[in-house]
């Protein structure tokens, strides 16, 4: 039941926090979108997935990755046996920008509030960064997707430590087959990391007041 509770906690508080994100005027975005795209899927996932922005499909519709690289992300998902409402799927941008163009710095500036409160609300375990802007901007850094591609990093998003996960964008791999086999191979990885993030036990008091001193230390890696 405390489970239960927790999760719909999680759900009224990250839709509370898209109704008011759906009135944002921060930026220039505001003025030509048909909607805002908030974000979709699993409120308490472990697994978060950030594109760059919402397409024509996306603005339309109000949900990101609808269009051919959405249906490709769910392909990729359910390759290592995941379905889209067991994830979360937002994007840097909530609004589309003109014509599909690239993100420009003060309206990331604007909107990364909107997806670190996101992450801050989900908490999830591993954010894996689809495409270059998302990868730089949660990162820190600047390098490029095509040298992070399938490297784990850890990193302090929303208050909280999250293992971030750099993938290439599937709209990237919709007509290349060799950056295909590349992305499939980086999202084979993703069950490994969410069982490397998966919480210890804690030894009880007990155990830890019978258990022998160790002879030596031993540091590891």
């Amino acid at each position: 039941m405390a489970v239960v509770a927790a999760v719909r906690v999680a759900a009224t508080e990250l839709a509370a926090f898209g109704a008011e994100v759906a009135g944002c005027t921060k930026c220039r975005l505001a003025e030509g979108r048909t909607q805002v795209v908030f974000g979709v899927g699993d409120p308490t996932a472990d697994l978060m997935f950030v594109g760059e922005a919402p397409g024509f499909h996306e603005d339309q519709q109000g949900k990101p990755f609808v269009g051919q690289a959405g249906k490709l992300l769910d392909k990729l998902l359910a390759g290592i046996g995941l379905e889209r409402d067991q994830v979360y799927v937002a994007n840097v941008l909530k609004c589309r920008p003109p014509g599909n163009r690239d993100p420009q710095p003060d309206e990331i500036e604007a909107c990364e509030g909107h997806l670190f409160r996101q992450i801050s609300l989900i908490e999830p375990k591993v954010v894996a960064t689809l495409g270059n802007f998302a990868t730089k901007l949660l990162s820190g850094k600047p390098t490029g997707i095509t040298r992070v591609h399938g490297a784990e990093q850890e990193a302090t998003l929303g208050g909280r430590r999250v293992l971030l996960y750099p993938l290439y964008h599937p709209a990237a791999a919709l007509y290349t087959p060799a950056m295909l086999k590349v992305l499939e191979a980086d999202f084979a990885r993703l069950p490994e990391l969410l069982g490397r993030t998966a919480e210890q036990p804690t030894p009880t008091p007990a155990l830890v007041a019978v258990a022998p001193a160790p002879a030596v230390q031993l540091g590891l890696f």
